[in-house]
């Protein structure tokens, strides 16, 4: 099998970032990278104009990601209230799923789509729980959840 080098313009998921030198099987650059202008020949001259975007590229990457950490350190915080009917078990005659925790979450000024909060299943007791919600990529914030029965 025939690889060749080339040269990232844009980032490519499993290949690699903006400015990575990359060994690329012929096929794949010919008929996918090169005709979207993904990549290009890794010459030294494309290479010293991409050091440049590639610097560009680390530092937006590098604010967004601080953008994140900061969404993700804010919600650790945030504690969310809401109430049911329950019995004296303290198990609710209906639940709190991942709709209802978004409205509470919005309520408290934070705005997320449905999908990004992670339940494995809907919350059906009484008391403190803690939620996952996605946040971007890999980062995930964890929110407390805490549900009161009703008098």
């Amino acid at each position: 099998m025939k690889t060749v080098q080339l040269l990232l313009r844009e980032t490519v998921p499993h290949v690699g970032k903006v400015g990575d030198v990359v060994d690329v099987k012929t096929g794949y650059a010919r008929n996918y990278l090169v005709p979207r202008q993904l990549a290009v020949e890794a010459t030294p001259a494309n290479i010293e104009i991409m050091k440049r975007r590639r610097a560009r590229y680390d530092a937006e990457e590098a604010a967004m990601m601080a953008e994140i950490d900061a969404r993700v350190t804010a919600l650790a915080e945030v504690t969310v209230t809401t109430s049911g009917k329950a019995d004296e078990n303290g198990h609710l005659y209906g639940s709190v799923n991942a709709a209802g925790i978004v409205k509470l979450l919005k309520e408290a000024g934070h705005e997320f789509d449905e999908k990004a909060v992670r339940l494995a299943e809907p919350i059906k007791t009484v008391g403190s729980h803690e939620v996952d919600v996605h946040v971007h990529g890999d980062r995930a914030a964890k929110v407390t959840v805490v549900v009161n029965a009703e008098e």
